[in-house]
């Protein structure tokens, strides 16, 4: 099928939703994918932080093709042998949380709004400013980005947003009717924003004194993605509660609600509930991601590559005036430019680069987990000329 037809069909008969780029993309393997017509590009966003074992990973497909003959879905009616094998990895890979299946991230964000005021008996969360959620009722309540919020108000009330990075800010808005403060370990969708090291710590220090829980979203930061297992790891401190998706199903949609056992276990049954959540072919597809990840070190690998690319990209700030500022952690980077980072999206399809901007000015480095120096000198070689170009 042609691209234009592709485009006339979208405009017709999709919701117009999304700003997409003008590339129908049909085919990838690892860290590079092919369009419509053929041309190839290196992907430096992997489905936004989803594809940590890049495009079409042999053992994900293995395992879906096995699944799927075998048993695809039977709903929370019964037992199914991948959920409760995946539920127990986690288990031990987090040091004893107990998981809630879901299929998104926004959906696990929506169950650990619920399990906070099941749990604590308080209305109030405290969230931070320009963080990112998800989009449905309770997660955009959540999300203090007002261009998301202001055309669906009233949202869920309880939700007061203080500024991120601030444990100051943060102590003097969390009270008595407070039931836990939702923070994103790095927030993503705000250009990368990485907080002061002992920030978490902090945070954690006085959720304790103040008996409210903490609630990390790691929709975008687990897996490995920030050179850890899950980011919270990194920065040495234990939530209450923490949320998954994206990566972990590898590009097979999958979320989930991981709290600890005494949190938890204020859920009742009727509490919550979800038809397709913990399907065994997400289930068995996740299981087969962790296998991959912890067996090839992808996380130390984030982490390596994650120091090799932001140097690279430093580099290239000391030859290009535009680039103000590189930040980040492990693979998820973020580069602030003095210029309209959507140009530099467009600019990089001519030279074969799948990039990614965010809030205007800043593009988001979040490629597979797998991809290689030789193909990030790549990535910035090209990347070099498309800044070139835009003199």
């Amino acid at each position: 099928m042609e691209f234009s037809r592709i485009a006339e069909l979208e405009r017709r008969c999709i919701a117009q939703t999304y700003s997409r780029l003008p590339v129908a993309i049909v085919e990838g393997r690892g860290a590079v994918v092919k369009d419509v017509e053929g041309r190839e590009y290196i992907d430096c966003i992997a489905g936004i932080a989803v594809l940590n074992l890049g495009h079409s990973h042999p053992e994900v497909l293995r395992t879906l093709q096995e699944q799927a003959s075998r048993l695809m879905h039977t709903s929370n009616l019964y037992y199914t042998i991948p959920q409760v094998e995946l539920a127990g990895r986690l288990c031990e890979l987090s040091g004893g949380y107990m998981s809630f299946f879901c299929n998104s991230g926004t959906e696990a964000v929506e169950a650990a709004i619920k399990l906070v005021r099941k749990h604590t008996g308080r209305k109030e969360i405290i969230a931070a400013l320009n963080s990112f959620h998800g989009r449905t009722l309770g997660s955009l309540s959540a999300t203090g980005q007002e261009v998301y919020r202001r055309a669906f108000e009233p949202l869920v009330p309880g939700f007061r947003h203080v500024e991120y990075g601030s444990i100051e800010a943060l102590r003097r808005a969390v009270g008595k009717s407070t039931g836990a403060v939702l923070l994103e370990p790095i927030q993503g969708e705000a250009g990368v924003v990485v907080p002061p090291d002992d920030y978490l710590r902090e945070v954690r220090e006085l959720c304790d004194e103040r008996d409210v829980l903490l609630v990390l979203d790691e929709v975008q930061t687990g897996i490995g993605r920030t050179g850890t297992l899950f980011a919270w790891q990194g920065y040495g401190v234990e939530p209450d509660i923490f949320t998954l998706a994206k990566a972990l199903g590898g590009g097979f949609p999958i979320g989930a609600m991981l709290a600890k056992p005494e949190v938890m276990r204020s859920f009742e049954r009727g509490d919550h509930a979800s038809t397709f959540g913990g399907n065994p072919l997400a289930c068995a597809v996740a299981g087969t991601v962790l296998d991959v990840v912890e067996r090839e070190g992808l996380a130390e690998r984030a982490k390596r590559l994650g120091g090799y690319l932001m140097r690279r990209l430093e580099e290239l700030g000391e030859r290009h005036s535009v680039i103000k500022e590189v930040r980040g952690k492990g693979l998820l980077i973020g580069v602030e430019l003095e210029v309209d980072a959507g140009k530099v999206v467009l600019q990089g399809l001519r030279h074969g680069l799948l990039l990614n901007s965010v809030h205007g000015r800043v593009l988001r480095f979040a490629p597979p987990l797998i991809i290689t120096e030789e193909q990030l000198d790549e990535v910035c070689r090209r990347l070099d000329t498309v800044l070139g170009e835009l003199r």
